[in-house]
């Protein structure tokens, strides 16, 4: 099973519908968004050929968001627990970093994904990959916008910048 991760498209229609048509091209099962959507009219895009989740972000706050979202997909508010293929995914937008580094350091998870840096990471931590996509190119952060496929039957972990 293959998993896309995105992440701080922060309205970007453009890069909305790039990562959208990379998930489709990789034939991806399942697509998690890591929070900070921001507004309905950048999830619709979302509604594609795979199942979609979302977590809420520090900057969605906009009230139709949920309703746009549940329309096609799930949206589980601050935290997501996943099974899928087997794995054991914990899915939460990132903006408290002690919580992130619980949830990697608890070992219940296969991975730990998650947003808000805007930097792409992944770290391995015993039997946990923590991995973060990247985000909406910012200062001090990634150069480019970045999505990740991940194949839970390997645990293979690939970037593609868009």
């Amino acid at each position: 099973m293959k998993l896309g991760v995105v992440s701080d498209t922060h309205d970007n229609l453009d890069f909305v519908e790039a990562a959208v048509a990379y998930f489709e091209a990789e034939a991806v099962d399942v697509v998690v968004h890591c929070g900070d959507i921001v507004s309905p009219f950048s999830a619709t895009p979302f509604d594609a050929d795979f199942d979609f989740h979302a977590v809420r972000g520090n900057n969605d706050g906009e009230w139709k968001l949920r309703e746009i979202v549940e329309s096609f997909g799930t949206y589980h508010d601050d935290f997501a627990h996943l099974s899928l293929d087997g794995e054991e995914i914990a899915v939460y937008h990132g903006t408290e970093a002690g919580l992130v580094d619980a949830l990697v350091e608890s070992g219940s998870y296969d991975y730990v994904l998650r947003g808000h840096t805007h930097e792409q990471v992944v770290e391995h931590h015993g039997k946990t990959t923590h991995l973060n996509p990247g985000g909406l190119p910012i200062a001090g952060a990634d150069d480019d916008f970045h999505v990740a496929v991940v194949d839970l039957g390997t645990g293979d972990v690939s970037f593609e910048a868009l």
